[in-house]
């Protein structure tokens, strides 16, 4: 995802790699992937699924966002002026959101005429709208991050210059959670994970502090994660209220398991974290892809078939990505760094 280098707020030198933080990115890359193998529906006889993605969706996306929280105070975003700070985003941010968002739209439109294809738009004009505007319907829902994490970047900024601090930021997500935001151009997920990456503000200007507690007492905070999650499978607590309590338990269960052994040893995370944007950019259109391939060879979209749909997805999803990466992109340095 964006912004994997940072350090010290306000350092005057190259910020060291923070290791916890790509840690984290890597596992949670491979939650996002996981949480793309299905679509919309899931074969019958495959309901276990639906509850395992229902319950993913409650923490792995705030978690993204906490990060991204995180990183822009480590790396003293919020600090540049302005219009740099704008111009730099849109490119950043947007420019792939929109790139990859027509390039999903262009693939279904093609592929809608060879294979199946999940979630399909409504020709190019209903794909259009509902690709950037009536966004509940859109052909290519994966891309919303990078359009809420521009926004929460500039609402933070902008807050932040008129005295509103890291607190007040946590205060306006949760008073966000209260609010019905129509699914207008992703202004409802705005509305529903602004919370988590202001948490991430409010955590970095305190890590000092935080960080050990993460770790010292991460028995009680997988209680506590594990509780809440609970509750949203048992349906005690509604989809909007259980993402805000999974989201927030998370943290520091998650980030302080970054942190201690074993998993402080992983390297694989840190590869799998160098290539979380270009996971995240193209994952949905390797999953894809390779589901189609797998049912034009006969191997259907049924329950006997569904684990190995299941496997080539999540390798497809991670691998395909990787390499279009190694082989392609890196070639051409634009391109290059906006999938870095």
């Amino acid at each position: 995802m964006p912004d994997q280098t940072v350090g010290t707020a306000g350092a005057t030198v190259r910020p060291a790699r923070r290791l916890d933080l790509d840690r984290a990115r890597g596992i949670a890359i491979l939650l996002v992937v996981f949480g793309h193998v299905v679509a919309q529906q899931v074969p019958p006889g495959v309901e276990w699924y639906e509850p395992i993605r229902y319950l993913l969706y409650r923490f792995h996306m705030p978690f993204f966002l906490y990060l991204s929280g995180t990183v822009v105070v480590l790396s003293g975003l919020l600090a540049k002026p302005p219009g740099r700070v704008v111009r730099g985003r849109a490119e950043r941010l947007l420019v792939p959101f929109f790139g990859i968002g027509l390039l999903i739209l262009a693939a279904k439109l093609i592929a809608l005429q060879l294979v199946h294809v999940d979630n399909p738009p409504e020709g190019l004009a209903g794909g259009l709208r509902d690709l950037f505007w009536t966004t509940r319907h859109s052909p290519a829902t994966s891309v919303w991050y990078l359009l809420v994490l521009f926004l929460c970047t500039l609402v933070a900024m902008g807050l932040r210059r008129v005295g509103v601090g890291a607190t007040g930021l946590v205060a306006l997500g949760v008073a966000l959670q209260f609010l019905d935001v129509p699914p207008v151009a992703y202004l409802d997920r705005f509305a529903s994970h602004f919370l988590f990456f202001a948490a991430g503000l409010w955590v970095a200007e305190r890590e000092d502090g935080l960080l050990p507690a993460f770790e010292r007492w991460q028995p009680g905070w997988w209680v506590a994660f594990a509780a809440g999650l609970a509750l949203a499978a048992l349906g005690w607590i509604g989809p909007r209220w259980s993402m805000v309590l999974c989201g927030l338990l998370c943290i520091p269960a998650l980030h302080g398991a970054m942190r201690v052994a074993p998993i402080a040893r992983w390297h694989w995370p840190l590869v799998l974290g160098s290539f979380s944007m270009a996971i995240y950019l193209f994952n949905t259109l390797a999953i894809g892809g390779t589901k189609a391939v797998l049912m034009k060879a006969g191997i259907g979209w049924t329950e006997a078939w569904f684990p190995l749909h299941v496997v080539a997805a999540m390798v497809a999803g991670v691998a395909l990505p990787v390499l279009l990466k190694v082989l392609v992109l890196r070639r051409v340095p634009a391109v290059d760094r906006l999938t870095d």
